[in-house]
């Protein structure tokens, strides 16, 4: 089995990648603007292209990597299928996180670019007429070297250094899914789902304070709470599609926080 991972420098492409050549596969990971791309055979395509916590000040580069590229791949490269990494960020308005639902989305608010970009990119992928096309919304991706830009990660270094500083309410909650269950469930989809879309994960919130206590519990750092800190809480990710299909059991959370403890020094 051949596989082509786009974006495969990044924190998930990375991951992908080794997880991919662990299963047996033949990876190959283009280079950045690589034009070889459109004219070889990319078999099995994993578009893990994408900003995160920089999108508000680049919103160009932004509609380049979710958008602009994948239309390129879409209309011009041979493959076989391809799995398009979105994220459940874009239930951020929605109280209804099933695959079906609708998906509203405010233009006038930077927050939402990131969001409209990915449905873009979503909707391409829907209305390209390609077979194999797949669309997978990841949650949260934790897991072992871990950059800044991720809330978490972020929370790791600075106990490292000895210090938290919480800008968001403790109560605040989120998805989070671990690595090693993500790349397996992208792998999975990517080449055999039966769905277009899928959400990839855990379907549980964890609050920011379950970060915060273990990580103050076991490194023994300060923790600086910001006052009126604003709550930030999101809806509860359906993965009963996922389930029903794979089978999936995530990873307890109790095991993806004492994984990522013994592995601290991988962060900052």
């Amino acid at each position: 089995m051949k596989c082509t991972v786009l974006g495969g420098s990044g924190f998930i492409g990375q991951r992908l990648a080794r997880h991919l050549e662990a299963e047996g596969c033949k990876v190959w990971v283009p280079e950045r603007d690589d034009s070889t791309i459109f004219e070889k055979p990319l078999d099995h395509v994993f578009y893990c292209i994408g900003l995160t916590a920089d999108f508000r000040s680049r919103p160009f580069d932004t509609v380049r990597a979710h958008v602009s590229l994948l239309s390129e791949i879409l209309e011009r490269a041979a493959f076989d299928s391809l799995l398009y990494l979105s994220s459940t960020r874009v239930y951020g308005r929605s109280e209804n996180t099933s695959e079906e639902s609708d998906l509203p989305v405010l233009p006038a608010d930077p927050s939402d670019l990131y969001n409209i970009s990915k449905l873009m990119g979503e909707s391409l992928c829907l209305a390209s007429g390609r077979n194999g096309v797949r669309i997978a919304r990841l949650s949260n991706v934790v897991g072992s070297a871990m950059g800044l830009e991720n809330m978490v990660g972020h929370l790791f270094a600075e106990a490292r250094a000895g210090k938290i500083r919480l800008k968001t309410h403790p109560a605040s909650a989120k998805d989070y899914i671990f690595i090693d269950d993500a790349v397996c469930m992208l792998g999975r989809i990517g080449m055999g789902g039966c769905e277009r879309i899928y959400n990839v994960a855990s379907g549980e919130q964890m609050e920011h304070r379950q970060w915060v206590t273990a990580l103050s519990d076991f490194t023994g750092c300060m923790v600086q709470v910001d006052e009126n800190a604003p709550l930030q809480s999101f809806p509860v990710i359906d993965v009963k599609r996922m389930k029903r299909e794979f089978g999936f059991k995530p990873t307890p959370i109790s095991k993806v926080i004492q994984q990522l403890l013994m592995n601290l020094n991988t962060f900052g």
